[in-house]
């Protein structure tokens, strides 16, 4: 396993280039198995969850042209849809989160999808029940082998049929599975409560240019009208705006000056907004973002003048993968904050690692925790710690830049996961991290 050493407290100046999005990427590349016909993709990240999900439309017969360091060409014309039930796909479809993607153009297409149970972030219970209950409605049939943790999706003779579903939760990836499921069924569908990221808007733009009839898109109710068949297009992903928060706590945290070019800001919601109640200042400049240094900042408080709380919700609310640099973000701030973390019941436990590095934290249990700004009075000190996910992982390698002295960071390919080169990147506008 790889670690980063990171030398912190130096000052970082420069431009960053944000990736593309990584959990439009993984929805995006699924959906070259709807259609026999080309997709061209483009600003695809070049990171391990990603390039994971390629190799398994290769082991499905899929054909990859890379075009240029960010763009692939793909074309699913012949598919071995065995390869559902062989060793390989078991094995590396259980190491990604993302491979449950694969279940909706699998069952459209192909009328059957297998699964075994998906890897991922360790965060908390992250169930799966939204995306069958959806198939369900659309006629399919559902099994579940308890024992070896493998799902089994089926549509029947008559192939599937439009429905109206309601959507147990607001879920990104059940709402993008459900509508590639939905885009070739028999005639009309409606799903209620859908979720309406930027991602998905992406995935239904996408397939609308392919050929669907998909009406609602941005809002939490979706009109599908099923056609026979899609055709190819060409699509490029937006910047993701989840790296683009990472930047900007990044820029606060380290007291650097930072821009981030073509951050597509239209579609970055209340990110900007939500890092302001910070103290943060953000500057726009056409599509970019300036940090300027920031000697200090200062968290707001609630008109009444009570405890500012963040908290994740459903978009166009806060998105919860930016919780964790919100949190370390505030570490150095001047005031007081409740992170209240909502959605997954392990996604504070990292705070640990804050506290032994001199964070003024409480956890008040397994959803909420309080900041204690320090106000740079303080200088967090390094550590020797472990990445436990993505987004902690990189929230970590935050406050080790910011931290004074050397601090070490085992479990790396979790950082990996997520973000692109990150420490050439980083390293390039003035950090100090080795990979060994």
């Amino acid at each position: 396993m790889d670690s980063f050493e990171v030398i912190g407290g130096q000052p970082l100046h420069g431009d960053l280039q944000p990736q593309g999005a990584k959990n439009e990427a993984l929805q995006i590349i699924s959906a070259v198995l709807l259609t026999n016909d080309s997709v061209t993709i483009s600003n695809i990240p070049d990171i391990l969850d990603v390039n994971k999900l390629i190799d398994l439309l290769r082991g499905f017969g899929v054909t990859v042209e890379r075009l240029s360091e960010d763009t692939c060409r793909f074309c699913a014309g012949s598919i071995d849809i065995d390869y559902l039930l062989s060793p390989e796909f078991m094995r590396d479809a259980a190491r990604l989160r993302g491979s449950v993607m694969l279940i909706g153009p699998l069952l459209a297409r192909f009328g059957r999808a297998t699964l075994p149970k998906p890897g991922g972030d360790k965060i908390g219970r992250r169930r799966l029940d939204t995306h069958f209950l959806g198939f369900q409605q659309l006629g399919a049939e559902f099994k579940y082998d308890d024992k070896q943790d493998i799902y089994y999706v089926e549509k029947p003779s008559g192939g599937l049929k439009g429905t109206y579903i309601h959507l147990d939760e607001i879920s990104v990836t059940g709402t993008a599975n459900v509508v590639m499921a939905a885009v070739l069924a028999k005639g009309k569908t409606t799903i209620y409560n859908a979720a309406c990221e930027p991602y998905v808007q992406q995935l239904c733009r996408m397939l609308t240019r392919m050929g669907a009839r998909i009406e609602g898109i941005g809002s939490n109710l979706l009109h599908i009208e099923g056609v026979e068949q899609l055709g190819g297009t060409e699509h490029r992903c937006l910047p993701d705006m989840i790296e683009i928060g990472s930047f900007i706590g990044l820029a606060a945290m380290t007291g650097g000056d930072i821009t981030i070019k073509n951050a597509g800001v239209d579609h970055l919601g209340i990110i900007p907004h939500t890092f302001g109640r910070l103290g943060i200042t953000i500057e726009r400049k056409g599509d970019d973002l300036h940090i300027p240094a920031h000697e200090h900042y200062e968290i707001n408080t609630f008109i009444d003048g009570s405890i500012l709380t963040i908290y994740d919700a459903p978009w166009p609310g806060f998105t919860p993968d930016l919780m964790s640099i919100i949190l370390v973000t505030a570490t150095q701030a001047r005031g007081s904050v409740l992170i209240h973390q909502k959605m997954f019941e392990s996604r504070l436990f990292f705070v640990d690692n804050l506290i032994d590095m001199g964070a003024q934290i409480i956890l008040c249990d397994p959803h909420r925790a309080t900041v204690i700004g320090l106000d740079r009075r303080c200088q967090l000190r390094g550590i020797t710690m472990s990445s436990p996910d993505i987004r902690a992982g990189q929230a970590l390698l935050i406050a080790a830049l910011s931290a004074k002295g050397t601090s070490v960071i085992h479990n790396v390919h979790q950082i990996d996961r997520g973000y692109q080169y990150i420490d050439r990147r980083l390293n390039a506008i003035g950090a100090k991290i080795t990979r060994i």
